[in-house]
């Protein structure tokens, strides 16, 4: 059974930082997709940025382009999000997931078998 467990969520204020991480389990993701989703209170799920399996393909919203980088740690079956220069518009609840097919880069929700419990991100003004 494939587990997803985000952390590294919190309070931040504006202009500051935060890096999330996902730990993966049951599965090796050395062959899928990673994908980072954000929900904010009466908003739908969006995708932040995805990251392939190599690492060499990447994704970014552009409300976060140059703000966020997704990295990866196959070896150890960790993603990361690091997250600079945060807004207030940034707050919601952060996934991590993983692709259903291997060797597929998604930037749909369809395209994400598995998820994470999600982390709370809450950046003050």
């Amino acid at each position: 059974q494939v587990q997803l467990v985000e952390s590294g969520g919190g309070v931040v204020q504006a202009g500051g930082s935060l890096r999330l991480s996902c730990a993966a389990s049951g599965r090796a993701i050395s062959a899928y997709t990673m994908g980072w989703f954000r929900q904010a209170p009466g908003k739908e799920r969006e995708i932040v940025a995805a990251i392939s399996w190599t690492g060499l393909t990447t994704y970014y919203a552009t409300s976060v382009k140059g703000r966020f980088t997704s990295s990866r740690d196959n070896a150890k079956n960790t993603v990361h999000l690091q997250m600079n220069s945060l807004k207030p518009e940034d707050t919601a609840v952060y996934y991590c997931a993983t692709t259903l097919t291997n060797m597929r880069f998604g930037i749909r929700s369809e395209d994400y078998a598995y998820w994470g419990q999600g982390t709370q991100v809450t950046v003050s003004s």
